[in-house]
């Protein structure tokens, strides 16, 4: 049986976000740390480029955190590409020891989660957690290489190119892991790969009632409930599926899908997607407005789409799952 796992002595020492040109454009390009100008980073493949996204984000958030790199006991990270390829080649000359993790779009709070376990068990002091994504090695693995030229559906989402960083910390600081709640496979037999929020919404819905009901908890006792990244369609589902366990999240809920590419900067039909979604919106956005005490107890619930070109292409569903991060001000 899951349970809800409160972390004593976790704390969010710094943390660092890094968009490209798309999110740069949006109304959240002051949150970002960085925004890297070319999408390609001088690189001779996209693949290569994300790398670049990713241990920028990682570089920034050590160079804020006053720490140096012989003081990180474990990099935990992941992205969308085969065998966690930009994470690899981010950290493959730090030095520091790595796990390499995948959860989809979730990424990002499994890595945290992972990292908040390894301090509290007492295995380390620090850790570095991180995700990212890249608009065009997403559609080169998932979809088609960008010179196809391929249309997307309504339904779609536009996969973020964008990665973030936390890093962790026994000693106190004003941001603490509160909670941790991991997430269970849900799957709704959703077959179409054009419409991810389908997919993820149901494992949303469960980890979120289930959060709740085990805490005795209300949604109106957070903050803020974050989801990502459900987009448009998959957001309105998780508010039906919400509402037939008698939880109405409404009025408090926000999707990082929906919260990136909110229409002014880029037509990208359904909402935002890709690791580095949430990872951004989670390491600009949200945690600074917990360091500024603007938010002071929040959700944050990451989603994910377990799937790959080659099941889906044998007419397998697409399983979902969402991770729990439950993150005070302290």
């Amino acid at each position: 049986m899951r349970e809800i796992k409160q972390i004593q002595n976790v704390y969010i020492k710094s943390y660092a976000a890094v968009g490209s040109l798309i999110e740069g454009a949006g109304r959240f390009s002051k949150e970002y740390d960085v925004i890297l100008q070319d999408p390609l980073c001088a690189q001779d493949s996209w693949e290569k480029a994300e790398s670049v996204f990713l241990k920028t984000a990682i570089d920034k958030a050590l160079e804020k955190s006053t720490l140096s790199q012989k003081d990180i006991d474990v990099i935990i990270s992941g992205d969308l590409i085969n065998q966690c390829t930009s994470s690899t080649y981010a950290v493959r000359d730090s030095g520091i020891s790595y796990f390499g993790v995948y959860s989809a779009c979730s990424t990002i709070c499994i890595s945290t989660i992972a990292g908040a376990l390894f301090i509290e068990s007492g295995v380390g002091k620090t850790a570095l957690t991180a995700a990212s994504s890249h608009f065009c090695t997403a559609e080169r693995q998932y979809r088609f290489p960008l010179e196809y030229g391929g249309q997307k559906t309504p339904s779609a989402q536009w996969t973020a190119t964008a990665s973030g960083a936390l890093l962790l910390t026994n000693e106190p600081t004003g941001i603490k892991i509160n909670s941790v709640y991991i997430g269970e496979v849900v799957d709704y037999e959703i077959t179409d790969t054009t419409n991810m929020g389908a997919a993820m919404a149901p494992a949303a819905a469960k980890t979120i009632t289930d959060y709740l009901k085990k805490t005795g908890k209300t949604p109106g006792e957070f903050d803020a409930i974050f989801t990502g990244d459900l987009g448009n369609i998959g957001t309105q589902l998780l508010y039906n599926l919400c509402k037939l366990e008698n939880c109405d999240i409404t009025a408090n809920h926000n999707d990082c899908g929906k919260m990136l590419y909110d229409g002014t900067n880029i037509d990208c039909h359904s909402g935002a997607s890709g690791c580095g979604c949430s990872a951004s919106i989670l390491c600009g956005y949200v945690l600074n407005r917990i360091k500024n005490k603007e938010l002071n107890n929040i959700l944050f619930c990451a989603t994910g789409a377990l799937h790959s070109p080659l099941i889906t292409k044998q007419g397998e569903s697409i399983p979902g799952i969402c991770h729990l991060l439950n993150i005070v001000s302290a």
